[in-house]
């Protein structure tokens, strides 16, 4: 998989893109989680060499709970 920050500016731009699968947004996601593009003595936020400022790790995780807000199943009464 190439650097997901090469394409995307913030976990939502990958949760609401419209043409990616679940399984791929989720790939992404934890990729850009990941201890490779640690901040240094900041484990809660990733800045990764493209962006101009440090993305924090809450919003990586919200980006991830909003894939499953949107993809629940609802319930026929």
């Amino acid at each position: 998989m190439s650097q997901p920050v090469s394409r995307y500016l913030h976990p939502f731009d990958v949760a609401h893109h419209p043409s990616l699968e679940p399984e791929v947004k989720r790939a992404i996601l934890a990729s850009w989680a990941s201890d490779r593009n640690a901040v240094e003595s900041q484990p809660g936020t990733r800045k990764p060499p493209e962006l101009g400022k440090p993305v924090g790790i809450d919003d990586i995780f919200d980006a991830m709970k909003s894939l499953d807000e949107h993809n629940r199943p609802t319930r026929s009464q």
